[in-house]
């Protein structure tokens, strides 16, 4: 495949695959001379066949120009099989984003359990980690597993995410950065902090040269995965600046936190849950939510910076559940 050439400051649109039914096929855009010429493809079209709907996403995220290389040769050789996994891993998914959401994560590092373990139950690592999270049994049975000669819940794929979503939300506490939460999931807390001190930067892409060259593998696994899954990125393929600066880009900040305008058919309720709000603190926010969304079909939503970055990677999941809970209204 010819190499493509990006400008650090364009989006994945720059970027053209296109699939043929079963048969993948790589082309090329014509190389940026003047990085004033604008690129105009939608992602959604690069990436058709890999979406069930031309809505799943709204908007296009940046792919750091470091990772580029990387998420090109990881899309040639890994892009048929993930393909798949689409399909025969959707229940697996379902679980796994349901369990995500239920602590407030982001859905969407569901992958991460794909690169831990392609989704298998039994995979066993040469160090010992088990089960399609890997967790080490130290790591198990502070979480709350069971692992002894007879039973190892970490095979278990309800138990192992609900341990995995803490563990996750533990790191995101310490770190407050995704790509870092990742790279600690793989090589421990320890071996990023040491990291960050060596290089004297909290960015993934400043001191990955620091890191154990499995783990930089590994985060950026997960961000091609995501780019194969998805056929975009999200807020956990980012660093936390490139996060700030994107969200900027979506709505206006306030002294109340992020204001983004949405549409569809969204519960305040569900919100809230997922989001792990209380409702009164949501409905100070935003009062007459629901009432005002349904009458005028659009809604100023506002929420703290955090809850902001929550919502945009689990609105599909927030959506889906509103909807199930108006279809479970009108049929009583």
């Amino acid at each position: 495949m010819k190499r493509l050439l990006l400008l650090t400051t364009l989006p994945l649109t720059a970027v053209l695959y296109s699939f043929a039914g079963k048969q993948q096929a790589y082309g090329s855009s014509q190389p940026l001379t003047d990085s004033t010429k604008q690129v105009s493809i939608n992602p959604k079209d690069a990436f058709k066949d890999l979406f069930e709907s031309s809505n799943t996403a709204s908007f296009a995220f940046k792919l750091n120009s470091q990772a580029v290389t990387f998420v090109q040769d990881y899309m040639e050789g890994n892009t048929v099989r993930l393909t798949k996994m689409k399909t025969w891993g959707r229940p697996y998914f379902d679980l796994i984003d349901g369990v995500l959401a239920q602590y407030g994560l982001p859905t969407e590092l569901k992958y991460l359990s794909v690169i831990e373990s392609d989704l298998k139950s039994t995979a066993v690592s040469w160090v010992g980690a088990v089960g399609p999270w890997q967790l080490m049994p130290e790591t198990a049975r502070e979480l709350g597993l069971r692992v002894n000669r007879k039973v190892d819940e970490r095979t278990d794929y309800a138990k192992s995410t609900r341990a995995a979503a803490k563990h996750l939300n533990a790191l995101y506490k310490e770190f407050n950065d995704w790509l870092l939460v990742i790279a600690a999931y793989n090589t421990g807390s320890g071996n990023v902090l040491a990291a960050i001190r060596k290089s004297g930067s909290r960015n993934f892409w400043a001191l990955q040269s620091f890191l154990p060259a499995e783990t930089r593998g590994h985060v950026k696994k997960f961000i091609a995965t995501h780019y194969i899954m998805e056929g975009d990125g999200g807020m956990t393929t980012m660093t936390k600046s490139e996060t700030d600066n994107h969200l900027q880009g979506l709505g206006s900040e306030t002294t109340d936190g992020s204001v983004q305008t949405i549409s569809g058919k969204y519960s305040a309720s569900v919100i809230a849950r997922v989001l792990q709000m209380d409702i009164a603190a949501f409905s100070k926010l935003n009062p007459a939510f629901d009432q005002q969304l349904s009458v005028n079909g659009t809604y100023n939503l506002r929420l703290p910076a955090d809850k902001m970055v929550a919502f945009q990677t689990s609105k599909s999941v927030i959506l889906e559940q509103s909807l199930q809970q108006l279809l479970a209204g009108a049929s009583r």
